[in-house]
């Protein structure tokens, strides 16, 4: 999930963080074996989803089938309940950037460009993931959309390693976006995941000099999330106090996983190939 960024992402001005455990917390092998099991719940349970999608169907339907399965799994949903959100995935259609809510008057329809993002709380520790799905058949510049966005992920996601920075991740994410003519959203960034669903470093996706420039080590877990626009890269939150639009109406793209740095790379822990 993208940080239920109104409350604990950009802009800080809204930020309510829970209590939690303070600085980056480096995982031991028997964390990040259950990180791993967290994390493909959430890959399968997406998976599943973009199978399963078709016009006609809600939002509240996929968020129904996506609460049954974690919990089928022997998970509970991470998003359900935090900060009082109603729902277990975000389902966020077209000009919807985050934090779409779920609701049985939200149809799908053909052509929709639909974000689906949920997290798995297992054995004491979270997975988080999200994925653009094109409904049917959407415009080339929504699929051009589509397809930018989860090449800027890889583009970051492929700069990790212990040794390297956040910013390198940043600036391969940024680089990507604007190469082809779209905007990074700057409002909402990745974090750290773990025993608690956001932690620290941020994980921007567009080079700052608003945090330190973290060095990474092995055993760091961190959702990476780079949120894509076609217009304006400018956000609004509307009166239900969690969905985020963009301020030009244009459509948002978004794909997020859940990755462990290692001594010589990455692994995908939300690696949808691997369920």
């Amino acid at each position: 999930m993208n940080i239920f960024s109104n409350l604990l992402s950009k802009p800080a001005k809204t930020a309510r963080a829970p209590k939690q455990r303070r600085g980056i917390h480096i995982k031991s092998e028997p964390e990040i074996e259950i990180m791993r099991q967290a994390a493909q719940i959430v890959a399968k349970v997406l998976k599943e989803i973009s199978e399963m999608v078709k016009p006609g169907m809600t939002t509240a339907d996929l968020d129904a089938y996506a609460e049954k399965r974690i919990r089928e799994m022997g998970a509970t949903p991470s998003f359900k309940g935090y900060h009082g959100f109603p729902a277990s995935i975000c389902a966020s259609i077209n000009n919807e950037v985050v934090h779409g809510i779920p609701n049985r008057k939200k149809v799908i329809r053909t052509g929709d460009v639909l974000k689906v993002d949920t997290g798995a709380y297992y054995n004491g520790f979270h997975g988080d993931s999200c994925i653009t799905i094109a409904v049917g058949e959407v415009k080339p510049k929504a699929a051009k959309l589509i397809q930018v966005a989860e090449e800027a992920l890889y583009e970051g996601i492929y700069q990790v390693k212990a040794g390297k920075f956040l910013l390198d991740i940043a600036g391969a994410i940024e680089d990507r976006i604007k190469a082809n003519g779209f905007t990074v959203v700057e409002d909402f960034t990745g974090h750290g995941v773990g025993q608690n669903l956001h932690e620290e470093p941020s994980v921007f996706n567009f080079r700052t000099r608003q945090l330190p420039n973290v060095k990474l080590k092995a055993g760091m877990t961190l959702a990476i999330e780079p949120i894509v626009n076609a217009g304006s890269k400018f956000t609004r939150i509307l009166s239900d106090q969690w969905t985020a639009v963009t301020v030009d109406n244009a459509l948002s793209a978004q794909f997020e996983h859940t990755v462990l740095v290692t001594e010589d790379g990455y692994e995908i822990l939300t690696d949808r190939n691997n369920v």
